[in-house]
Order: C-alpha cells, then sequence, then structure tokens
C-alpha cells in the first residue's frame, strides 16, 4: 500500500476517514458535500468519539456513492492516532475500494503520520501461502492519501515509515515457517540491509568453533542446519560515539526442545522462538532507514533446536566463549545457552556501555504477565528507567522484575560453574539471573523477556492475529529518546 500526500481530496477516493478528539464532535466541520448528514448521523450512531469508537455509513460524494468513517481518539492520546488508523483499514481491507482519503486538517503532523503508520502496519497480512483465498477475501486498498495534512507530517512520515518497514520485516520473520526460515535463510533475509548502509558480518560453525562458543553450538548440534551469528552494525554518527548501543537478539528459528522434547500440542508454534533475533533486525531496519544518528551494533544468535542422534543431552556439560561451564539440565532451555555467548562475543568485539537483548525466552514469564506486558531485568536503574519510558511512547509495555544473589544460588551447578535451569519457583527470574553472569563489569545490561508479545492468537489494533512485531518501535525509541547525537 503507498502512502501520499496531497492538500485536497482526490475524487478519485472510495473511502473517506476523519478522526477526531471527543471534544470536537460538536463543530467538527466535515468538508463533505453535506456536511449536516454527517454530523446527524454520528448523532443517530451515539458516536462520542472515544477512544477506539468508530462508525462507518455511505453517502454521496461528488455525485457516487462513498464510504465515510469516523474515528475517535477520546483525549488525544499519541498512540490513539496509531490505533485509530488501524481500525480504519481493518474496516475497509476487503471491501473492494482501492483508495482512501484520510483528512487530517484537525491533526498535527504527527498525528497525522501516526495514523498513516496504523493503517500500514495493520494493512499486514502473511498471504504468502494462501492460494485459495476468494476475491471477498483478498486485500483490495491500494493508496492512502493524507490529506490536508500539516507541513511537517511528510517528514514524521519518512521516519514513521521507516519504523514500519521494520516492524513488517520483523513479522515476516517471525511467520515464516520453520522449513523457510533457518539461520542461513534468516540472514539471507537481511542482506537488503546493506543497501541502506548497514554493516553486516556473519559468522559460521567454524569461527564460533574457534571462538570457544561451546553453549551457542551445544543447541544446535542436533540439527542439519548450520547455527549462524549475525551482526549487523549501523553507525550514523560517523565515528563521533566510540562505543555502540548493543542489541542481542534469540534466534531459534525453531524449537523442538531438543532432547527435553516439547509436547506436540502447540509445537508448530515454535517457529517464532526466533522473535527476539527477529525484532533486532527489524529494529536495525529501521534506524538505518530513517538515518538514525546513533551507533548501534544488532547480533542475533540462530540456530535449530533439534532432537537427532547427535543432540546434546541432559547432564551434558559445555563451556561458553566466556570460559564459565554450564551443566545442561533440560535442552528446552536452550535460549539462555544462545544468549549467553551471543552477549559475551558483543561485549568482547564491540566493548558496549549498554546493552540490552530479546528473548522468547520463558514460558514462565506468560504465566506472569500473560500477554501484556514483556518482562525486564537489569542491573542498572538508569537503563530500566529509559526502556519503561521507550515502553510508554512507543506501545511495547514493560514490566521489571528483579534479580539479586537469592536468586543466584538457585542456578548453581554441583559439577559445573553452573546449570541452565533452576527450581520451578521463578524460572523467568533465574533465567535472567543465568545471563547476569556473562555480563562484564561496568556494562549496563538489561534482558526483556518477549516470549508473551512477539506473537498473539488474536489480532491487535495495528496487527493482524500471529506476528506482532513487539520490539522495533520500543528500541527505536529507546535510541531515539536518548542515544542520538
Amino acid at each position: 500500500m503507498e502512502v501520499q500526500f496531497a492538500d485536497i481530496r482526490s475524487a478519485t477516493a472510495d473511502i473517506i476517514g476523519f478522526i477526531m478528539r471527543s471534544d470536537e464532535i460538536d463543530d467538527f466541520d466535515f468538508p463533505l458535500d453535506d456536511p449536516e448528514f454527517a454530523r446527524q448521523t454520528a448523532k443517530e450512531a451515539k458516536f462520542k468519539a472515544s477512544d477506539g469508537q468508530s462508525f462507518l455509513f455511505f453517502a454521496q460524494q461528488g455525485g457516487k456513492s462513498v464510504r465515510i468513517i469516523v474515528l475517535g481518539v477520546g483525549d488525544g492520546d499519541p498512540l490513539s492516532y496509531e490505533k485509530a488508523g488501524g481500525t480504519l483499514i481493518s474496516k475497509v481491507q476487503t471491501c473492494g475500494a482501492k483508495t482512501i482519503a484520510l483528512h487530517t486538517e484537525n491533526l498535527t503532523g504527527k498525528q497525522a503520520a501516526s495514523a498513516a503508520y496504523g493503517v500500514k502496519t495493520k494493512n499486514w497480512r502473511m498471504d504468502t501461502y494462501r492460494t485459495k483465498l476468494s476475491k471477498s477475501q483478498q486485500p483490495t486498498i491500494e493508496t492512502l492519501i493524507v490529506v490536508g495534512a500539516h507541513a511537517e507530517s511528510q517528514a514524521q512520515w519518512l521516519e514513521m515509515a521507516a519504523i514500519a518497514d521494520g516492524v513488517m520485516l520483523t513479522r515476516e520473520l517471525v511467520a515464516e515457517p520453520a522449513n523457510i526460515i533457518y539461520p542461513e535463510t534468516f540472514v539471507e533475509r537481511c542482506e537488503h540491509l546493506k543497501e541502506l548502509g548497514v554493516k553486516i558480518t556473519v559468522l559460521g560453525d567454524e569461527e564460533m568453533e574457534a571462538l570457544g562458543m561451546g553453549a551457542l553450538l551445544g543447541v544446535s548440534q542436533g540439527s542439519v542446519r548450520p547455527a549462524r551469528l549475525l551482526v549487523m552494525h549501523w553507525d550514523g554518527t560517523n565515528g563521533a560515539q566510540e562505543r555502540p548501543i548493543a542489541f542481542v537478539g534469540k534466534g531459534v528459528t525453531f524449537d523442538t526442545g531438543g532432547i527435553s522434547i516439547k509436547p506436540a500440542g502447540g509445537m508448530e508454534d515454535m517457529k517464532w522462538d526466533m522473535g527476539g533475533a527477529g525484532a533486532v533486525a527489524g529494529a536495525m531496519k529501521a534506524l538505518a532507514g530513517r538515518k538514525a544518528k546513533a551507533n548501534v551494533v544488532g547480533v542475533c544468535g540462530l540456530v535449530e533446536n533439534m532432537p537427532d542422534g547427535n543432540a546434546q543431552r541432559p547432564g551434558d556439560v559445555v563451556t561458553s566463549m566466556s570460559g564459565q561451564t554450564i551443566e545442561v539440565i533440560n535442552t528446552d532451555a536452550e535460549g539462555r545457552l544462545v544468549l549467553c555467548d551471543a552477549l559475551h562475543w558483543t561485549q568482547e568485539t564491540y566493548n558496549p556501555e549498554y546493552i540490552v537483548d530479546l528473548a522468547t525466552l520463558t514460558g514462565a514469564i506468560i504465566i506472569s504477565l500473560a500477554h501484556e506486558y514483556a518482562g525486564l531485568f537489569s542491573n542498572s536503574d538508569e537503563l530500566s528507567d529509559k526502556l519503561l519510558a521507550s515502553a510508554e511512547t512507543s506501545g511495547d509495555a514493560l514490566w521489571r522484575f528483579p534479580i539479586g544473589k537469592a536468586y543466584d544460588k538457585m542456578i548453581n551447578s554441583p559439577i559445573a560453574d553452573m546449570k541452565n535451569v533452576g527450581p520451578r519457583g521463578g524460572g523467568s527470574i533465574t533465567a535472567a539471573q543465568f545471563l547476569h553472569r556473562f555480563i562484564q563489569k561496568d556494562v549496563k545490561w538489561a534482558h526483556l523477556d518477549i516470549a508473551g508479545m512477539a506473537w498473539d492468537d488474536k489480532a491487535g489494533p495495528t496487527y493482524a492475529k500471529g506476528a506482532t512485531g513487539y520490539g522495533v518501535k520500543l528500541l527505536n525509541n529507546l535510541i531515539a529518546e536518548n542515544f542520538e547525537v
């Protein structure tokens, strides 16, 4: 779908949209042939312009019948404009119309761009493998025309469009089946970031073995798919920032659980166990796409966890790149084994002051937070505060959990430096505590457990059922609000 900007509404528009706050409803000036009819229809529909409220009606406009959609944003919370855009496209996506004219004369440039962002991201669907969709099921909207926007709308949109592109890359990576996206093809899907100025480096099995990444490689040894460490570096500061901010993502492209195999029911969902790596890739595309003035490196540990005759066993001891040894109690607690080597390599190679890892790490976080928040664990109040503030502005919700010495004791091993799982209680916390052991002194670190947020079994305000793209806006806002020069 193409997004355009125009001073006046095109006569070809099949759909005309309006967004209003609740305090605008009584004297809203509809630029229609019969504005009084629109006001009366709104009154009869009991439309109060509350947040999320909408109604659709048909009216004669320029001699033809068109759909009119009116959307409410309540008090005008910044995120409500994205939701309004999502509601708009969800009502007309497959209706047969081709062009939406969204009037934004009453909106700021940021609000208009946010509404366009909601339209574009909600319009994304994964139809690649659906060969028998009827015409009534196929999307028809080709163009969104933002009408009467303020001068800054287009500039705001250039940034929002880059973020939307990043979100859609993340969704694509997460939604694709595991026979299509595996470590090698994940890398291939990110190669186009070079065109945006991202420097890409890829480490294979031999390089990682030479570096001593026994934890990461232990996870992948049961799969015919070789592991990869994907490194994406964007420096929009021309060297002004010497130490980059680092994002590290868990990229288990399919997780059977290994020898500690998962139940069959729902195992197909484990294609999205690379949601953390997907979020990092999407964030790097967003930052490079909008030419962020920051030095950022994104690292994705990419493996497939399979249970063949060469797979690691419960009770095996592996040696991580840091030299610390790990007793593998449960091969289904594999994400932390991937991340610990990726985190150590990132610190050794780039010396970041701040590092954030993202992972669909534990089912326990869903028990704690359902699908409403991702879990935040950190050794830094400063970084936590920055992330929580970015969560508010992005809509990617976070809730902070504790870490500490009491939890550290729970993962001590009698035969190695640590074991990869603790007792039943506090599973998400002990997983974070495990990762904390690989964070070097003076590095400000945060771990985001996004297991409940990367995928949704129901549609959301700006996404369809399935991959959500969680984390891209969060990381983008973290950089935009704190680290750009």
